[in-house]
């Protein structure tokens, strides 16, 4: 089950001691090269990460990890393959949890969001697009996507609530409080970012929030 707070969670018993076996096999190998790029991506005010640069964190040739990715664009789908299941699989829980949505399940999923990010800095720089800079433009799209994805979903159980309390325009309502709880939570995903991680995004989370859910 994914956890926002730790990425690659269920990995974390993939590689053996190193007395076991010296060569990790391919798909640990993949894992290792998804875990040190997240780890580099964490540095406060990091320069673009080069596969060169990641091929020495690793201690392996560039030639290596061609071998396990056909381009760095490929490895950031990695990391973004990761962020789409963790928070679609926790938003769905959410949702499980509270069938009649409103106001509670919206909340929730932006914390979630917070929290997944805050626990995983390097994350949210991809997220936010800060470490897509001059990469592939489909990486930048995806993510585009996932916040549309979390839009749609901050609607729907907006929407419920609406209609549950006599909305005249239940719809448009629930589009407008959706459009702004995701532009609050990119835009504190983005101020984390830029301050090298030092403005947390959950600070004040919980009154913020109430101001707009009520």
């Amino acid at each position: 089950m994914p956890d926002a707070n730790a990425p690659f969670a269920d990995t974390a018993d993939a590689t053996p001691p190193a007395a076991a076996r010296k060569r990790p096999k391919p798909g640990e190998r993949r894992i290792q090269i998804l875990q040190t790029l997240a780890s580099m991506l964490e540095q406060p005010g990091g320069e673009r990460i080069t596969t060169a640069a990641l091929a020495a964190r690793l201690e392996v040739s560039e030639a290596a990890l061609y071998r396990h990715f056909a381009s760095k664009a490929q490895m950031f789908e990695g990391l973004i393959d990761f962020i789409e299941e963790t928070v679609f699989t926790l938003i769905n829980q959410i949702v499980e949890r509270e069938p009649a949505g409103g106001e509670a399940a919206a909340a929730r999923i932006a914390t979630m969001l917070v929290q997944f990010a805050e626990k995983n800095p390097g994350m949210a720089r991809v997220m936010v697009g800060d470490a897509l800079v001059l990469e592939n433009e489909r990486l930048q799209l995806r993510m585009n996507q996932l916040f549309d994805k979390v839009e749609a979903a901050l609607k729907q159980c907006l929407r419920d609530s609406a209609t549950a309390q006599a909305s005249v325009t239940p719809t448009v309502d629930a589009q407008v409080r959706a459009a702004t709880v995701t532009a609050f939570v990119a835009g504190r995903l983005q101020r984390f970012a830029r301050s090298g991680f030092k403005r947390l995004p959950s600070e004040h989370l919980e009154p913020a929030l109430q101001v707009m859910l009520g």
